[in-house]
């Protein structure tokens, strides 16, 4: 469970890591999520529930969305559409969105980043998600991960005053080498 009252920003991730170098996407195998979750009140401008992680070499922070706060899709802003992939049993626009900023980066010494996002076109509050297959869509779409840091079960909100509750929040990678 998580709680925000009044956040600017506030994130909450579980899920699995693959250390400070992270593992090459060809690596991991086939990765997983099975999630089901109940939400109450509100999360400001924004919000983001699905899944989350990082990589490095180069620097992406990535977003796989199925549900909001708000209403389905969601945008980020400042994107460039990268089109759609049919993805378990729905379909999910991509962006690109170029960010800037300190403190939020898990690369080091990076200062301006690319984001990558997959947005279900409608709202669901449980399921499977198949990360590996966005992975796939991405790198069709020319955006390429590099060394996957992590991949987690998110809620972000831009404020408002919510919880939400998981009781189900699995990820896992099978298949992989090394």
């Amino acid at each position: 469970t998580a709680s925000w009252n009044g956040s600017g920003d506030f994130l909450a991730r579980i899920g699995l890591s693959w250390g400070n170098s992270g593992r090459a996407v060809s690596s991991l195998g086939t990765v997983t999520a099975q999630f089901v979750e109940t939400k109450t009140g509100t999360a400001g401008g924004y919000s983001y529930i699905g899944i989350y992680g990082w990589s490095v070499d180069p620097c992406v922070e990535w977003y796989i969305v199925d549900d909001s706060y708000n209403r389905m899709p969601v945008n980020p802003g400042n994107t460039t559409n990268r089109g759609t992939a049919t993805i378990d049993g729905g379909t999910y626009t991509m962006y690109l969105r170029p960010t800037t900023g300190t403190g939020g980066s898990r690369c080091s010494g990076v200062t301006s980043w690319n984001q990558f996002y997959s947005v279900r076109s409608a709202a669901r509050t449980c399921g499977g998600i198949t990360i590996s297959q966005h992975f796939r869509a991405w790198a069709a779409a020319g955006l390429t991960l590099g060394n996957v840091l992590e991949a987690s079960i998110l809620i972000e909100s831009g404020g408002g005053s919510g919880s939400i509750s998981f009781p189900i929040a699995n990820v896992t990678a099978t298949g992989g080498g090394g």
